[in-house]
């Protein structure tokens, strides 16, 4: 059959089955290039994919940013992931939808950036799996007009980012229960630890502010990432970063020591600590010691540290 003149405009709604009638592609899933007509078929559903840690949609750089296939382990630059990279070589109109099933919304003929075409970005395997690299694309509309950021990421980022060339560090009262996983893995419920985590990190805080110290949190973004960084806890008195684990065990302990390493790099005059439910064995302080790493853990008369400091 005949491949008939596109006419569809931003705005306008088509039957995906029709579509593909119509034009070629496949007719599963998010990327569709066709071997029929000049066309690569995008089609993003941002409610379903925010709740599995995919922020499709409008960014502050005026930007359609869209992440690309592929469900299990790291996505590669192949098969549809290489047809919207090199759709300009392959002389293929790319084309939006805002759906991905049933009735879809054309959004717009769109190519990728020139000079920054896709980054990289930690997201779940499909059905909860996980955290594994994902490829996220940056296209520049041509016969639409750029949208205001609307998912919960793209919100925070035009909130949060000065300059994206720079890294950006803001300061957060603790009880703003933001968290990495929110921008990641959003539709996990949190763990047991991390709940226990929680409850450790209010208890110190409520400790220090008896003590008239002032405590917080901070929100990192470094330069060129797109999500952000969360601290547990911050006492300006001492300057001191804590990064606070629900199990003393050697993982999480290792895991504390890099996220420490992580968050020290834009507060690299603190006195980095890990706060944990009960005192911890001593290979396990000997190696937090090894890293410049304090550890703190509850007693009853407040809290003690693996080393002399101004909380005893």
């Amino acid at each position: 059959m005949p491949i008939p003149a596109w006419t569809l405009q931003p705005g306008q709604q088509i039957e995906r089955k029709r579509l593909h009638e119509e034009f070629g592609g496949r007719t599963q899933g998010g990327i569709g290039p066709s071997s029929r007509s000049d066309n690569v078929f995008i089609f993003s559903d941002p409610i379903a994919g925010e709740k599995h840690g995919y922020f499709d949609g409008w960014m502050p750089d005026g930007l359609f940013h869209y992440s690309g296939e592929g469900q299990h382990g790291d996505q590669r630059m192949l098969s549809g992931n290489a047809s919207i990279l090199n759709h300009k070589q392959n002389e293929k109109a790319l084309r939006v939808f805002q759906g991905a099933r049933g009735t879809v919304t054309y959004l717009g003929q769109f190519e990728v950036d020139d000079k920054d075409p896709w980054y990289e970005a930690d997201a779940p395997e499909t059905g909860g799996g996980p955290l594994r690299r994902v490829i996220v694309f940056r296209l520049r509309p041509i016969d639409a007009s750029p949208q205001p950021p609307q998912t919960s990421l793209a919100r925070l980022l035009d909130d949060a980012l000065d300059d994206p060339k720079e890294d950006q560090i803001q300061e957060l009262g603790l009880e703003q229960q933001l968290t990495e996983r929110m921008f990641v893995n959003p539709d996990r419920e949190p763990y047991e630890a991390e709940r226990k985590e929680a409850t450790l990190v209010q208890a110190l805080a409520d400790y220090l502010r008896g003590k008239n110290h002032k405590v917080g949190r901070h929100q990192m973004i470094p330069k060129g990432e797109t999500r952000p960084l969360y601290t547990d806890l911050y006492d300006h008195d001492m300057n001191l970063l804590v990064e606070a684990k629900g199990s003393v065990t050697r993982e999480n302990v290792r895991m504390a020591i890099g996220q420490l390493a992580d968050y020290g790099r834009f507060l690299p005059d603190a006195t980095r600590a890990i706060l944990l439910p009960t005192q911890p064995r001593q290979d396990l302080v000997d190696l937090a010691h090894s890293q410049d790493v304090v550890v703190i853990w509850p007693v009853k008369s407040g809290y003690d540290t693996s080393r002399p400091g101004p909380m005893l």
